[in-house]
């Protein structure tokens, strides 16, 4: 086995979960689903969420990764040999996101590129975003350099590759967020949306909101992912794990609150609150907002600097899932980090070029009336995300039994929630995943 780094400090490991966690299911997922799900009582159901559910299932992944000290599959094998097919799983999730979501990252690089060069009339028509999307050269070689910028970063290992990245890259964003959301609202009928998006209005509280809520927290915090058991492998024994869990959800609900504090009150004043644009859904950032910074004074310069914003916060979630399978070759498999990463980053592109061009070469492979890269998230997100969340549960629940994240947690500091987590680790957690699971496939069926 390779040998392995550590992060230098608690606050390394922090920024670095952070920044796994904070990517495009909060800037780009967070906002344009809490506008479809009646702002505030959606916001209000997430922040519950967030604090139960999420913190058992992140504690969870992050005790297993530091108890073992290994990546997602060996840490699965250390703790019962019968069940390490939980920990392949966990490595087929970010194996399968990582391409598509890859993909919108190089169309974020792209709009960043477009509003740099002067091209804001031009993003703000009808057709530009299905145009691109649908070439079949120029989003594939956006996506080539998104995934070659993340490469390098994992290449240079944990400490100086990627708790130096995130070091850098996240206080930026949080900067760039606060200054774009502050003259967001200050812009006249701002406050109307920002109404819109706090107040929580309990007429539109549904099974559906609870349930994308849950859905939400999964994607939001990577949980699932192989990620925090991943990072957890390199957490000194002696940092407060339940504090940095705390801390790493305050920052990743922080951005989400904050891109959406940003995004909503935007799309409300420049609308006038129209429920056709608060619905845009996925395409609120690529063809909603666009028109939205067209019609702002200075808006090509604010569009320049979200979509930065945009680019940083896909890049450093990027960068986590190419940590897991490299960490996994390097650990079952004695491959060095050099060879690890340019093995990743091929797979990763040969899945990249086909997904691309799913929207125009492509097109006519559907399935259920999805593209290829809705295809690759929902048999991720709606299908493998909740069975490896729910078998992990199941696994730490009722098989190894919480003993052991509990032990793991208390090495260094008290487990104040420690009661909550056996009852949700053992029942609420696994009904509110396969819950999902059950709406995931009902959705499309």
């Amino acid at each position: 086995m390779n040998e392995r780094g550590l992060f230098s400090s608690r606050m390394g490991f922090i920024l670095a979960a952070a920044g796994a966690a904070v990517g495009l299911g909060n800037i780009w997922r967070f906002p344009y689903l809490a506008a479809e799900y009646g702002g505030g009582i959606f916001l209000l159901i997430y922040l519950i969420l967030v604090v139960t559910l999420g913190f058992t299932i992140m504690i969870t992944e992050i005790a297993v990764g530091r108890s073992t000290g290994t990546s997602v599959v060996t840490a699965f094998a250390q703790l019962n040999r019968k069940y390490t097919f939980i920990g392949y799983l966990s490595l087929l999730v970010p194996l399968i996101i990582l391409p598509y979501y890859s993909v919108i990252g190089g169309w974020v690089m792209k709009y960043a590129a477009v509003y740099f060069t002067g091209g804001a009339d031009a993003a703000a028509t009808d057709g530009f975003f299905g145009g691109f999307i649908a070439l079949p050269l120029e989003p594939i070689l956006w996506t080539l350099i998104f995934v070659a910028l993340a490469c390098i970063v994992v290449l240079f290992g944990v400490e100086k590759g990627i708790e130096r990245a995130n070091k850098i890259l996240m206080p930026m964003l949080i900067l760039m967020l606060i200054g774009l959301t502050a003259y967001c609202l200050s812009l006249p009928g701002g406050m109307d949306g920002l109404w819109y998006y706090l107040y929580p209005d309990f007429s539109k509280f549904s099974a559906e909101t609870v349930l994308a809520a849950m859905g939400q927290v999964f994607y939001s915090l990577t949980l699932g992912f192989g990620v925090m058991i991943t990072y957890g492998s390199y957490l000194a024994k002696k940092t407060d794990m339940e504090k940095s869990v705390r801390t790493i959800e305050i920052f990743d609900t922080g951005v989400a609150f904050l891109a959406g504090l940003l995004i909503i009150p935007a799309v409300f004043v420049f609308s006038g609150g129209s429920p056709e644009a608060l619905g845009a859904g996925p395409g609120l950032m690529f063809q909603a907002l666009p028109k939205v910074f067209d019609m702002m004074p200075f808006g090509s310069v604010v569009a320049a600097i979200f979509f930065v914003l945009v680019a940083v916060a896909a890049l450093t979630s990027c960068i986590c899932m190419l940590e897991v399978p490299v960490a996994v070759l390097g650990d079952r498999f004695g491959v060095s980090r050099k060879i690890a990463s340019g093995l990743v980053f091929l797979f990763t592109m040969a899945l990249v070029v086909p997904i691309s061009l799913g929207f125009g070469v492509l097109d006519w492979i559907s399935l259920a009336g999805m593209s290829l890269l809705d295809i690759f998230d929902f048999f991720s997100n709606s299908i493998l995300l909740p069975i490896v969340a729910l078998l992990t549960c199941i696994f730490i629940g009722w098989i190894v039994k919480p003993k052991v994240v509990i032990d793991e947690v208390k090495r260094s500091s008290l487990f104040k929630a420690e009661r909550m987590y056996v009852v949700m680790v053992k029942f609420i957690a696994p009904i509110c995943i396969a819950a999902i699971l059950i709406y995931g496939l009902l959705s499309v069926l």
